[in-house]
């Protein structure tokens, strides 16, 4: 029997409770509120803050656009392999300060270089904006680190939730055919693969489990530009190859993007690359914004990629 976590389950009920009022007195999305909602929630409910050995702020260069990031070193004596980090919030929401915790955890659990990439939002910026910024990020990681006179070990990977999910996947994909890029790794947490919506847990998933599939629809509408492709923009109908790097997904039981991961993970077994998938038989979307009432989910999470990264 399909139950969500008895740790979430109270906070839902009161954010259905409230989505309800709002929606009563004539509630608007905008990407104001969307950003505002992910960063109150993730401040609410990730409390514990590590101190982290080095950070800093750089700017990777591109002749298009120059790419802010914020890059985290747990042990700054020593040279250490890098994860490229892209945060979640559906391409419209989320920053590399609303997940400076997650990175900060990240790093000190996996013993990485974490690089956050603060990536242009929709709808000012709209599809493939964010993508090229991850892209020129790990075409220019090593230049960048360089810069900041960091030490480090020339092996990538790249780590992502839900929208970022979306991003790291897609820059894979461009990467299996470049020789110019070599991304060893990618961890997708709960990632969004799908813009058709044609997943059975978008509809199964799509009400009462805090990302709605008409809030899903209407990110994807503030995404893309009229006439783009989006069966080609996703990472799920992309071409799979042995060149893509090898991958953990996790998924959610009540997210409506689970069967999306599920079946990514299985494209790319049977295109020969390694790849493994960790469910969570109880959870919801977003619960690593939620840590403090999941704790040991989200701990297992940080356990879990570092044993796969290391």
């Amino acid at each position: 029997m399909r139950k969500v976590s008895d740790k979430l389950q109270p906070w839902l009920d009161n954010f259905n409770q409230q989505v309800a009022i709002l929606i009563e007195n004539g509630f608007k999305p905008s990407s104001i509120n969307a950003r505002e909602g992910l960063a109150n929630l993730t401040k609410a409910l990730v409390t514990d803050i590590p101190e982290i050995a080095w950070y800093g702020d750089e700017l990777v260069f591109n002749k298009h656009y120059n790419v802010p990031v914020r890059i985290y070193h747990p042990a700054p004596e020593k040279a250490l392999p890098v994860i490229v980090y892209c945060h979640g919030g559906g391409h419209m929401a989320g920053s590399v300060t609303v997940y400076d915790p997650l990175c900060r955890k990240l790093a000190n659990a996996t013993q990485h270089i974490v690089v956050s990439v603060e990536y242009r939002l929709a709808p000012e910026c709209r599809y493939p904006e964010g993508i090229n910024d991850a892209y020129t990020v790990v075409q220019n990681i090593w230049s960048t680190l360089d810069t900041a006179g960091l030490k480090y070990r020339p092996n990538l990977a790249m780590v992502g939730d839900s929208g970022g999910g979306a991003i790291v996947a897609s820059v894979s994909a461009r990467a299996q055919f470049d020789k110019h890029v070599k991304i060893d790794k990618q961890a997708l947490i709960y990632p969004s693969l799908d813009y058709t919506m044609q997943s059975g847990s978008i509809d199964q998933n799509g009400e009462g489990y805090l990302l709605q599939k008409g809030k899903i629809a209407w990110y994807f509408d503030n995404y893309f530009k009229e006439g783009d492709d989006r069966t080609k923009a996703s990472p799920l109908y992309g071409d799979f190859s042995d060149g893509l790097p090898e991958t953990l997904v996790f998924t959610a039981e009540f997210c409506p993007l689970r069967d999306e991961g599920t079946l990514y993970t299985k494209k790319l077994i049977d295109a020969g690359v390694t790849a493994n998938l960790i469910h969570f038989p109880d959870m919801i979307h977003t619960f690593m914004n939620m840590e403090d009432l999941v704790k040991s989910e989200c701990e297992s999470v940080y356990r879990l990629i570092a044993d796969f990264l290391n």
